[in-house]
């Protein structure tokens, strides 16, 4: 028996001792995910755990994806495997204080200026624009949905949007989402200057140039965290969940993916029969790839890293998420 095989059969055990149930975005390694219960997006995955009657969410993921599950099931325990796990976009936006990434330091490790000053915050923007409406993207802190007006996701933007009265909406913290919705809207958009660093950062136009030469018969496919002017040369425009449904209804049998390289694992299993080609190799997610299974069976055992959100955030998160939800 190897130490991976011992691993996951002591992860099944504990996980009916414990009366837990695991979760896997996308995003995470194949051995994380085929191990998981449900694998999806960060949202549905944590509404899926809030409808079932285990006692432990093992949430596979990013620190803010854990505090969605903590949000929509406060009485259950949520273990994140792997608590260094964060996510740089959400860590682009606070409520108050200071950044965990400051402008210099962004610039060092993306090569993109940063507009806002290291202490300008979501109420900083709220007070240049008062009483315009927020909507926070999921892939934000618990905090940062309490400060906001709705939910959205990179799949109902749009919608979200549309659904506001009011004719300027701030978005946040995702400039290219933005821009995503702002094309499709007859709304202001006033954007935060944030971005994901997988989508952002890690791919160029001759990417895709490369790309499209070298699989000529591939549709292209991309994720909304991707710059306007990848955006402006798919064939089609989704979340991940969006991909795998697109990829598998589609009568075509090649796909270029303009996301994180952890979503070909599951196009693979659910669509054998089709060729899949990562748009860049960079499309790697650090703090996704954290988590492996020995982070699994160390948090199942030892029970740590739980993420509880305090109920003055739980409350007021959950009500963003709840008005998303309404209309939808």
């Amino acid at each position: 028996m190897t130490d991976q095989t011992a691993i996951r059969e002591r992860i099944l055990t504990l996980k009916k001792d414990l009366n837990a149930i695991i979760l896997a975005h996308n995003y995470q390694r194949p051995e994380v995910q085929d191990i998981a219960d449900i694998t999806g997006d960060s949202l549905e995955l944590s509404r899926a755990a809030a409808k079932t009657d285990f006692k432990v969410i093992v949430f596979c993921g990013v620190h803010f994806m854990a505090e969605s599950a903590s949000i929509l099931s406060p009485d259950k325990t949520v273990l994140l495997p792997e608590i260094t796990a964060g996510c740089p976009m959400a860590d682009m936006i606070t409520v108050d204080g200071p950044r965990k990434i400051k402008r210099d330091l962004f610039k060092e490790l993306y090569g993109i200026t940063f507009q806002f000053a290291d202490d300008f915050t979501l109420r900083d923007m709220k007070r240049q624009h008062p009483g315009v409406p927020v909507v926070a993207y999921v892939n934000t802190s618990a905090a940062v949905k309490a400060e906001s007006d709705i939910c959205c996701t990179s799949s109902n933007v749009v919608k979200v949007v549309e659904s506001l009265r009011e004719d300027t909406i701030i978005c946040v913290p995702d400039r290219n989402l933005s821009a995503y919705a702002a094309k499709r809207t007859k709304k202001k958009i006033i954007s935060w200057d944030g971005f994901c660093n997988v989508h952002q950062v890690q791919i160029t136009l001759d990417d895709v140039t490369h790309a499209k030469a070298e699989h000529p018969r591939a549709l292209f496919v991309v994720h909304p965290e991707c710059p306007p002017e990848i955006q402006d040369l798919a064939d089609h425009i989704t979340s991940t969940s969006g991909m795998l449904r697109f990829c598998r209804e589609s009568p075509h049998k090649e796909f270029i993916i303009g996301t994180e390289e952890g979503l070909l694992h599951r196009l693979k299993k659910e669509s054998p029969d089709k060729q899949f080609y990562l748009l860049s190799r960079k499309m790697v997610c650090p703090n996704m790839k954290r988590t492996r299974l020995s982070s699994v069976l160390a948090a199942m055992e030892k029970m740590q890293h739980v993420i509880k959100v305090p109920d003055e955030i739980r409350v007021k998160a959950k009500r963003a998420l709840d008005r998303m939800l309404e209309i939808i």
